[in-house]
């Protein structure tokens, strides 16, 4: 089963949920911010569009 561990975005009207959200200025800062949090948490980044990503456990 895969679980979402955190929304990262840019348009905050556009996400919600029980998820951490990280909210981006730009489009750099967001691809960073996903980057940065599929290292830290052993996840995987997927760029749902171009305003988020979505991070997922792996295991």
């Amino acid at each position: 089963m895969v679980k979402i561990m955190a929304v990262v975005t840019t348009e905050k009207e556009s996400v919600g949920g029980g998820a951490p959200l990280f909210y981006a200025r730009d489009k750099e800062e967001m691809q960073e911010l996903a980057h940065l949090l599929e290292k830290l948490l052993n996840a995987a980044a997927h760029q749902l569009n171009e305003h988020s990503f979505l991070i997922v456990y792996r295991g």
